[in-house]
């Protein structure tokens, strides 16, 4: 992990270099290390993290056409809209919601400050709709035997069986669909 760390502080620092505002998008499979890889960037450079989970479908957008979509689980256009779009306007805060799956409700609104760089942590960041928004992608991968240990470990038995036949399939149509790991500009094992 640090070296992986080392490698994309070093990159988002050339790309920095010329003092404007950087976005990174992490992708990658659950349980591959994109959250930590997100926290220790954040702590090491001191910059904003907004995570893909806050931006789960509500249930009114959970249409049978949507769902089919590759990636259309993941409410794009409210990340667009809330972060995205306002920081590509040069703001030096954003205020978004999350939505919390476990309540079905959104959460009330926070303010983040923005500095010189901002990470997009999560599956489906990588979205071609989102795609040109960054300036660097990077996806990190694990295999189907450590993805499941780690996913046991973290959620429980039942829990990581829901993994197994829903939303690993998912992300591995999302995955196929665009390209995703072939595309990104840095790609990293987490095993």
């Amino acid at each position: 992990m640090n070296d992986m760390i080392r490698t994309v502080t070093e990159k988002i620092n050339k790309i920095a270099a010329g003092g404007r505002l950087v976005t990174v998008a992490i992708d990658g499979r659950c349980a591959s290390g994109k959250t930590t890889l997100a926290d220790a960037l954040a702590e090491r450079l001191g910059c904003a993290v907004f995570r893909t989970d806050d931006f789960f479908l509500r249930p009114v957008q959970r249409t049978p056409e949507r769902l089919a979509t590759p990636g259309g689980n993941m409410d794009r256009e409210r990340l667009l809209d809330e972060v995205i779009l306002p920081l590509e306007r040069g703001k030096k805060t954003v205020v978004h919601s999350a939505y919390d799956c476990k309540t079905g409700t959104m959460t009330p609104s926070v303010e983040t400050e923005i500095g010189n760089v901002v990470i997009i942590e999560g599956s489906y960041s990588c979205h071609p709709d989102l795609w040109d928004h960054y300036d660097l992608r990077v996806f990190l991968t694990v295999s189907p035997e450590e993805q499941m240990r780690r996913i046991t470990e973290r959620e429980g038995e039942a829990a990581a069986e829901v993994f197994r036949q829903k939303w690993i399939p998912l992300e591995e149509d999302y995955f196929k669909a665009y390209r995703v790991a072939e595309r990104c500009d840095l790609s990293f094992s987490a095993d």
